[in-house]
């Protein structure tokens, strides 16, 4: 082996020893095991400090190796001097903060945080023993236990010198106040006697009702003074029983990002003069990103109602409070995160073996087929891993992308995609699976700071990047957002994991949502918020709609809703909801003239290839002209299904879904039919999905969310109290649509009547769809057809999904009662 490879082997082994993720750990174990040793020996100087003083004050250091010099602090000569040191010399009784500072910052290193996340809290705890040092110096200067330490004496002296007793005392009180007002941050405008009396029975009360258990709703029109906190370290149980709160608030900033993988190949050896290169000694710099959770709390407001204006718009008076959308539910509280699972035992293993191994694959197989590269990097994401490389001048980016194959049979591995070139990094991508797969759990998506500092009105955590970052997504700006895949891929947990994001983010008065489920079994747990988020007709048996006919109805009804709000939009001379709003809450528009404030209204629609096959037309128009124009007004769309078929996914639908999400599906025609591009056939399932925006192609992993936690989310919400009434959606009525089953004349009848009738009594088999087949009729004219048939006395009534029951057994005894029908006409 030659010089410059020994010494070129020697650095790459200093550069791991350095990066090894043990060194911290280790580095952490030891600040632990010092603050458990300072504990010990402090909390024995408080009993042993007497017996110990005259040995200790004239010490010096080399007598700490006399055997006959006996010391009674429970770790012997050296606690007593150590504890001495801190007590005597230093800081006094609040000397423990350095003990507690020691044991946060090792445990701190053990979990791999940065110290820039734990440096608040420790100035904060630093500043917190300097005042106490002076503090209890001050009040006990004439105790003969050094209660401030040699700091606090000398400090107290000098500022008592400075001010006098009467000024330190004042000056104590003044920064007192001080912490109280940074901390709490109270509204001087709002402060009187009668709120401080209300205040202290308000939180009385809730105290009372904690300690018994049981939850009340508070709803007395009590006005608050705004509470602020600033975001400070925690431990992640503490994080997980706050709730989350609407965006705005101001959260600590938490969580790096690890830089990438980097695989460097030297240019001198990997080319030589015959057209071969070697495998040169490759570098791994690894830095695994650290999550630490962080918690938001936002200020309650309590305001009146709006007041009467005498027109549409006009100007705010000086002296009105701005409304407050969430007065109604002023005591709800956001679902916390401990509801959740925690997949903190699955975290990513950084394999070296298996990263080598494939870099040297991959290498070797661009070898086989006379294509040199310059640089291989990876960056290791929760399942995938994406090496990119830099050919070499010359080489063409065509013959790459056609070696997909061979890759992916020299690495074994399914699921191989390239992207030749990586737009806007001169970058070939090859993403090649993981063998150990990392599970992305919601409740870490919903914990990171990108989420909690989301300034989005509709924040959607979708999961994780290649790059093992959070993604959030805005629905507002997508605006509506396709999802499809075959079938197992994960598609109703990214719908579930949607709506939970909206849930832990946003208060009921804000967002609504209309569900459209025909399986009846993906969306049912959230009909219990039928009083809190859900929008259905009225008349409406259950809040999740599941039925063709009542589909129709739904959409109809939506587009009934998208054009009142344009009205109001109009009248309110405001070009989009957000606008709408904000002049309502400032006071700007008159309720009395039929405005009122808006709530986003989310339309989720779980197999939406059912409703095409069996409505076509009827449910497609309305979806379109939703699409097209409903985003202004705050109504957003999430599509769901499984066949990503062109009759399914046609072309004006494509065409207002800019944002689209494609799992795992088993051709290229299905790849191109949702994203125009391939690539969704080579994703590995589970999760593993392609997220178009604009153009943009990302490759996430989504977050997981299981039905158990879904439905303990669910409780939480609906085991508080909610709206007197849902949110009704304007009543919707088809054209010529008979309701009810009362009697209709022969003359109103439908001119196919007849021949459903003995078609019906042919079969023995109430069916619509029957109905529609056979006599090639839309489903809506066949539908009514049927509810003439029962209205008649030819068929029973519904028995949901089963079919109708037959009242005539014979042909022979129908055309009889179809004459003396047309008889009584």
């Amino acid at each position: 082996m030659s010089a410059k490879k020994k010494q070129k082997k020697g650095q790459l082994s200093l550069k791991l020893g350095i990066n090894d993720e043990r060194v911290p750990k280790l580095f952490g174990l030891m600040c632990l095991f010092l603050a458990f040793y300072l504990f010990v020996a402090f909390v024995s100087y408080l009993f042993t400090w007497q017996a110990d003083q005259d040995k200790v004050l004239r010490f010096a250091w080399w007598q700490l190796f006399r055997a006959d010099l006996r010391m009674e602090n429970w770790l012997g000569r050296l606690g007593a001097i150590i504890s001495n040191m801190f007590f005597y010399w230093g800081f006094g009784l609040p000397s423990f903060i350095l003990v507690f500072l020691l044991g946060l910052f090792g445990w701190n290193k053990v979990k791999r945080v940065p110290f820039a996340k734990m440096w608040p809290l420790m100035r904060q705890l630093l500043i917190l023993m300097v005042a106490l040092s002076i503090f209890f110096e001050f009040v006990f200067y004439s105790a003969s236990f050094p209660w401030g330490g040699a700091f606090g004496e000398s400090a107290s002296k000098w500022l008592t010198g400075f001010v006098g007793n009467i000024g330190m005392i004042a000056l104590i009180i003044f920064i007192f106040v001080i912490l109280i007002v940074w901390f709490t941050n109270p509204n001087f405008n709002e402060l009187t006697f009668r709120k401080v009396v209300d205040d202290v029975r308000y939180w009385g009360e809730n105290l009372l009702n904690r300690r018994g258990g049981r939850r009340v709703a508070t709803t007395d029109l009590i006005t608050e003074a705004e509470e602020e906190s600033e975001w400070g370290e925690e431990d992640a149980e503490e994080e997980e029983n706050k709730p989350l709160r609407p965006s705005g608030a101001h959260k600590e900033r938490r969580g790096s990002d690890g830089e990438p993988l980097l695989f460097d190949l030297d240019e001198e050896e990997g080319a030589t003069g015959n057209g071969k290169t070697k495998t040169p000694d490759t570098e791994l710099e690894i830095e695994t990103p650290v999550t630490t959770p962080g918690a938001s709390q936002d200020p309650v407001e309590k305001k009146l109602g709006p007041p009467a204006m005498l027109d549409d718009v006009m100007e705010t008076p000086f002296d009105a409070e701005p409304y407050d959308p969430t007065l109604e539910l002023s005591s709800y509280e956001f679902p916390i995160l401990s509801l959740l699972n925690d997949y903190a035992d699955q975290k990513i293993e950084i394999d070296r073996a298996e990263l080598e191994a494939n870099k040297d694959q991959i290498i070797a197989t661009l070898l086989n087929y006379k294509i040199e590269i310059v640089k291989i990097r990876a960056t290791i994401g929760p399942t995938v891993t994406l090496y990119e490389i830099v050919p070499a001048p010359g080489v063409r980016i065509s013959r790459i992308k056609n070696l997909e194959d061979d890759i992916a049979l020299s690495l074994s591995a399914l699921g191989i995609r390239i992207i030749a070139p990586i737009p806007g990094r001169g970058t070939i991508g090859i993403e090649v699976p993981n063998k150990k797969k990392q599970i992305v759990s919601l409740k870490e998506v919903l914990m990171s700071d990108k989420f909690k500092r989301a300034k989005m009105d509709l924040p959607v955590g979708l999961g994780k990047t290649i790059s093992n970052e959070v993604f959030v997504g805005d629905l507002t700006k997508m605006p509506h957002l396709l999802v499809a895949g075959a079938t197992g891929q994960g598609k109703s947990v990214g719908i579930n994991a949607i709506l939970i994001s909206f849930l832990y983010k946003m208060h009921p008065a804000t967002v609504k949502f209309v569900l459209i489920d025909p399986k009846k079994v993906e969306l049912f747990p959230y009909s219990r918020l039928e009083n809190h988020f859900l929008a259905f007709l009225p008349g409406q048996e259950e809040p999740i709609t599941t039925e063709t006919t009542k589909v129709i109805n739904v959409l109809n009804s939506l587009c009934i809703e998208m054009d009142n709000r344009y009205d109001m939009l109009k009248r309110a001379h405001a070009r989009n909801i957000r606008e709408y709003n904000d002049k309502f809450v400032q006071r700007r528009l008159n309720p009395e003239k039929g405005h009122k404030f808006l709530p986003f209204i989310i339309l989720v629609i779980d197999e939406f290839a059912d409703l095409i096959m069996t409505a076509g037309k009827e449910i497609e128009l309305p979806i379109g002209r939703l699409a097209q124009l409903a985003r202004a007004v705050g109504i957003h769309l999430v599509i769901a299904t499984q066949r990503p078929s062109v009759n399914i996914i046609t072309g004006v639908i494509k065409a207002n879904f800019p944002a689209r999400i494609a799992y795992k599906v088993t051709s290229k025609v299905d790849s191109r039919t949702i994203l125009d591009a391939g690539g969704a056939d080579q994703l590995i399932g589970r999760g593993d999905m392609l997220l178009s925006v604009g153009g943009d192609m990302i490759r996430l992993q989504s977050a997981f969310v299981d039905t158990p936690e879904v439905e303990k989310v669910i409780d939480f919400i609906a085991n508080q109290r909610g709206f007197g009434e849902p949110y009704y959606l304007p009543e919707y009525y088809g054209d010529e649509e008979t309701h009810g089953t009362a009697p209709v004349k022969y003359s109103d009848l439908d001119e196919m009547f007849e021949d459903a009738a003995r078609l019906i009594v042919q079969n023995q088999h109430g069916s619509t769809s029957m109905i529609q087949r056979r006599l090639k009729l839309g489903y809506n004219r066949a539908g009514r057809i049927m509810d003439q048939l029962e209205a008649m006395g030819i068929v029973g009534p519904s028995e949901g999904s089963k079919a109708r029951e037959v009242l005539f057994y014979d042909e022979v005894e129908l055309e009889r009662y179809l004459e003396d029908l047309k008889t009584r006409k």
